[in-house]
């Protein structure tokens, strides 16, 4: 596998190594003695989630509280998304900023967001089927959401803003400035 550093500290991008033949091809999403080799990551995956997305949906900005903070490992089985990571730790040197990255089901590229990030994507498209894998389990009451358009973080999720199909949830969420719980830089949410 390849991984790349992002601009934004602790964020991956992991490309398999594919087998192609005639047949098609084959690859190992995951492996965790190889992902830890690969990336220095200690991690064990709980749960898998998947959704699946009409073009132009767009779920997100996600993310969970400790002690229900997660990391997650996304890719895509079908379709393409623009994924985003918002980095929401206070006193972080890049608090606020973004990374987007390009998943599809051809490019088979996943990326790894650690805790402390909001998380969100759009489908560019047509359906779009999302995996990922967490490393803490869903927990409803540290579930929060941040606005996907908060002018604040100023992300260009690459579709015309005004046919983006959300969930009321996401359509209704805090800006970042209005959010009152996020994480702090110099707190590890592994220990």
């Amino acid at each position: 596998m390849i991984v790349t550093k992002s601009d934004i500290e602790g964020i991956l991008i992991i490309e398999p190594t594919l087998h192609n033949d005639d047949r098609g091809h084959f690859f190992e999403s995951f492996n965790e003695r190889d992902f830890t080799k690969a990336t220095g990551i200690t991690t064990h995956f709980v749960q898998d989630n998947e959704s699946r997305s009409a073009e132009g949906v767009v779920r997100g900005l996600h993310f969970q509280l400790p002690p229900f903070a997660q990391s997650k490992l996304v890719r895509v089985i079908e379709g393409e998304i623009f994924d985003i990571a918002v980095d929401i730790r206070r006193g972080s040197p890049t608090f606020g900023r973004y990374i987007a990255v390009r998943l599809s089901g051809e490019n088979h590229r996943q990326l790894y967001i650690p805790r402390g990030f909001a998380h969100g994507f759009v489908v560019v498209q047509g359906d779009a089927i999302v995996q990922y894998k967490c490393d803490n389990y869903y927990a409803p009451a540290c579930e929060r959401t941040i606005r996907w358009n908060d002018p604040k973080l100023n992300i260009d999720w690459g579709v015309d803003l005004q046919s983006a199909i959300l969930s009321a949830r996401d359509s209704e969420a805090a800006t970042l400035d209005e959010c009152d719980t996020l994480f702090d830089y110099n707190i590890d949410y592994y220990a």
